[in-house]
């Protein structure tokens, strides 16, 4: 178990250092809202989200980088609480990835006053809203979390029930 936690924060850790360094790259070479092509498919783009996931709550005004960091601190400690009882890896593994997302766009917000978002797919004249390195560990680890509740734990109990 000890080196599951040990895994899970270096990987938390490489995340938020992957995070920072990207955004202090993006920072330092692109210009705002000028699109980089690297593929028909994907931009490089400096957007600043003042909100959450979408830009959602990007109107909090000069509070909401403060009030959305509050959240996501009280956030981070119900998901805390739910690493410390977890036992299975996946799970786990997947909350140390959202936490490190948090972390990250967290200390955007603080120092900068919103959130660097930098990557943009698009197909068919339609753009996904820009994202970066943090969003991208925050989906993923709540996508191992639907998955390990919705398949990897059904199949656990289908399997524990054919051994009585």
């Amino acid at each position: 178990m000890r080196k599951l936690h040990q895994t899970g924060l270096a990987l938390a850790l490489l995340v938020l250092a992957l995070d920072q360094a990207t955004k202090w790259i993006v920072l330092r070479e692109l210009d705002p809202y000028t699109p980089v092509a690297v593929t028909p498919f994907f931009n490089l783009v400096l957007v600043w989200n003042r909100g959450v996931s979408f830009g959602m709550f990007a109107e909090a005004g000069d509070h909401g980088p403060w009030l959305l960091t509050a959240l996501a601190a009280a956030i981070g400690a119900f998901l805390l609480v739910w690493l410390y009882r977890e036992t299975r890896p996946v799970p786990r593994l997947a909350l140390w990835l959202v936490l490190a997302g948090a972390v990250g766009n967290s200390i955007d917000r603080l120092r900068l006053g919103a959130v660097v978002d930098f990557l943009d797919f698009h197909a068919f004249g339609y753009h996904w809203p820009a994202f970066n390195v943090a969003d991208s560990a925050i989906c993923i680890g709540a996508g191992l979390i639907l998955l390990d509740s919705l398949v990897l734990s059904q199949s656990k109990t289908k399997l524990g029930r054919g051994k009585s």
